[in-house]
Order: structure tokens, then C-alpha cells, then sequence
């Protein structure tokens, strides 16, 4: 493989084995990834900003009772005949959208080891090639991306990218946090130091580490010797945090975001996420912001 074709970014990495414990009893039978956030599942959110970031090619990390996902980016012959039978062409084109987004790929986790071990899983597909990270989690606003900004400086620098967004300092511990130094770029920071969850008065930065990554191949061998840390779970931060410190390597990276993120984490984020972009849906915005308008005058 040539050298262009070690730095140039094609690859996205998706980690959905989780078990959505947040969410029971509804993820007890379907995957916390494939929750509506209006009329799409979440995941679908994650592989069009994958997709629109030109990463055609696509691995799930997937385990146990996540089969809905693999159907859903399937085609489905049965449903879209009796739709093209009754001419409804704007919902067999929803119906076959999906299918036709990527070159999807899936490996089973086994294990539920953490994130990092989860990365790890997809050495095989990725090879020795930089590749994105996405977590279904966070939902990025596709006014407002972020993924290719990250690429351009993964591709410029031939280190690993994390996207970083402030927080206040005391919601810093709910995040992993990064000690930065800044660059000649306004928008990217050097990471020199990088705290899974710190403690407010620990933590060197109220930069925290959102969802999305863009990871040198170098990853790989930390993550083989990296040991369980915080929840006893091979944590993706502490093998950053070694690449960090690495003075020969090619370094870690941060692009500071500004945009629109939905978090879908937990139920109360979920809802906000919901109705935020519900209310940016032009075939549904003004009706529902209008209905909002006399319902919060109602509450106490």
C-alpha cells in the first residue's frame, strides 16, 4: 500500500454493541440504536454523516440483538413491491434509502470490554489505514459537521483526531477531558494529556471528548497491551492518552466543535433531541413549534 493510500481516510468504524440499559424496558427486544428520533432510527443519522463525509465503507461493531440493525440497512423486497404496487414512490424511496448508503459491513464484539476493545474488533476490516470513529450517542447537526474538518488535519498531520467541544466545568466529569496546547489553527488544539471522567477540581480543561474520532492505525498495537481501566473496560482514552505522550509519533489532535450536537444518551436527552430536530423539520417545524408555544405557558 502506498503511502497516499495509508494517510487518506475511507473507513468508518460504528461501536453498537452496547445493551442500552438506560433505556429498558424498550431495548429489551430492540436495539437502543434503532430508537426514532422522529421518523429515522438514530444509527441511520450517524452513517449519512459518515456517508456525507465521503466514508463510504462501513463496519458495525455489533453484538447479541442487534440483528434489527443489520435488517434495517437491507432491502426488503416484500414491503417495497406493495408500496410500488400503490404508487406511494416517496415512501419506497424512504423505505430503500437506507440500503443503498454504503458498503455496510458487521463483526460481533463478543465480549462487552469498553469502547476500546470494541475499536480493536475492527483491525481485520481496517487494516493499516487512518479510519473514523462514530458513536451512535451523539447525533452532529449535518448543518454544522464536523467529521471532515477532522479528516483534513488526520490526512495534514498523520495522527489521530478527537473532537472536542467545552462543557462546564461541572459537567466535565460525565466526559473524558483534554490538556491542549493550542496551534496555528484556531479551530484544532495539540493534545498533550487526555483524563477518562476526572473529577471537577482534576480536570486540566473543560474540553470534553465528544463521540466522533479520526484514528492513525497506530492504535491498534496500544490497544492489544492497553489494560481495563475505569468500569474495569479497555478504555479508547488511555490508549489515546499513550499516543499523546508518544514524543516519536505523530501525535493526538483535537478539532474544537461549535456546531449543533443532540445527545441521545440517556431518556431526558433523547426527548430534547426528539423535538430539537423536530422543530427544524420543514414538514414539521412550524406546526410543532406552534403547538410548543401553547403548551409551555401551561406548565407550572
Amino acid at each position: 500500500m502506498s503511502d497516499e493510500a495509508q494517510r487518506t481516510v475511507r473507513k468508518a468504524v460504528i461501536p453498537v454493541a452496547g445493551l442500552g440499559t438506560r433505556f429498558l424496558p424498550a431495548t429489551k427486544a430492540t436495539p437502543k440504536e434503532m430508537l426514532p428520533v422522529v421518523d429515522k432510527p438514530a444509527i441511520q443519522y450517524v452513517i449519512e454523516e459518515a456517508v456525507d463525509a465521503g466514508l463510504q465503507d462501513v463496519l458495525m461493531i455489533t453484538g447479541r440483538n442487534k440483528r434489527p440493525l443489520e435488517d434495517h440497512f437491507d432491502r426488503v423486497d416484500g414491503l417495497e413491491a406493495a408500496l410500488a404496487q400503490k404508487g406511494d414512490d416517496k415512501k419506497l424511496a424512504a423505505v430503500r434509502h437506507p440500503s443503498e448508503l454504503a458498503d455496510i459491513h458487521y463483526v460481533r464484539q463478543g465480549d462487552p470490554k469498553g469502547l476500546g476493545h470494541a475499536v480493536l474488533k475492527g483491525r481485520q476490516h481496517v487494516g493499516n489505514e487512518p479510519f473514523a470513529v462514530l458513536l451512535g450517542d451523539d447525533l452532529i447537526d449535518e448543518r454544522s459537521p464536523i467529521l471532515p474538518k477532522m479528516i483534513e488535519v488526520a490526512e495534514k498531520t498523520g495522527g489521530s483526531v478527537v473532537a472536542l467541544m467545552e462543557v462546564p466545568p461541572e459537567a466535565i466529569h460525565l466526559y473524558g477531558c483534554a490538556a491542549v496546547e493550542t496551534t496555528s489553527d484556531d479551530e484544532v488544539v495539540k493534545i498533550t494529556d487526555l483524563v477518562e471522567k476526572p473529577a471537577t477540581e482534576d480536570a486540566p480543561s473543560n474540553l470534553a471528548i465528544i463521540g466522533r474520532y479520526v484514528l492513525a492505525p497506530e492504535i491498534f498495537d496500544v490497544l492489544e497491551t492497553t489494560k481495563p481501566g475505569r468500569g474495569n473496560e479497555i478504555q479508547l482514552t488511555d490508549a489515546l492518552q499513550e499516543l499523546a505522550g508518544d514524543n516519536e509519533g505523530h501525535g493526538v489532535y483535537g478539532v474544537v466543535f461549535k456546531g449543533a450536537r443532540y445527545d441521545t444518551g440517556d431518556k431526558l436527552d433523547y426527548l430534547k433531541a426528539v423535538v430539537q430536530i423536530a422543530c427544524d423539520r420543514e414538514d414539521l417545524g412550524d406546526d410543532l413549534k406552534s403547538w410548543l408555544r401553547d403548551f409551555v405557558p401551561t406548565l407550572d
